[in-house]
């Protein structure tokens, strides 16, 4: 247990090392945190666990975990006591959609949570991977649909090409 508790708080503390990239939860830290919900000795433990593997499941790889997080999430924003269980829940929910590809949710959910903390930096991290994730997907469908309209207008041409060489014969 201490292991995974211990990759728990590895993968958190890289955020606040400044890299640029969401950790990732493994099966096993997930695990971990579903096993001590279970052991919670009172609703105050149970709470904070609960947070804990809602936090795990939204980093996950795994699509499943990832829109299991964001059900439990949503079922307790609305339970939220203080601004700070808000903030945290709400960037959490923005992690989840964000793992999932809804980047309009997402970006959603991160502007509600920076108005509550402006200069919470986890929260202009992932603003700034969803602005960077938008700007690097709109270029690729530019290219998509410059390169479709390139061999349109060869295709076009070509057939041009032979109609009026046909005419000439």
């Amino acid at each position: 247990m201490e292991g995974h508790v211990g990759q728990f708080f590895e993968s958190v503390s890289s955020i606040f090392r400044g890299s640029d990239t969401l950790p990732v939860c493994d099966r096993d830290i997930i695990a971990g945190c579903e096993r001590e919900v279970a052991d919670a000795a009172n609703q105050e433990q149970k709470n904070e666990s609960l947070m804990r593997l809602s936090w795990a499941l939204v980093h996950s790889g795994q699509p499943e975990d990832v829109n299991r997080g964001i059900g439990m999430l949503e079922v307790s924003l609305g339970k939220s006591n203080t601004s700070l269980q808000t903030r945290v829940k709400l960037y959490l929910l923005a992690v989840g959609h964000y793992r999932n590809g809804d980047y309009t949710r997402s970006r959603e959910l991160i502007e509600r949570c920076i108005q509550i903390q402006p200069d919470w930096r986890q929260a202009l991290t992932l603003q700034r991977l969803l602005e960077e994730k938008t700007k690097r997907d709109g270029m690729i469908g530019m290219a998509i649909v410059t390169g479709a309209f390139g061999l349109v207008g060869l295709v076009a041409g070509g057939i041009i090409a032979a109609a009026s060489s046909s005419r000439k014969k």
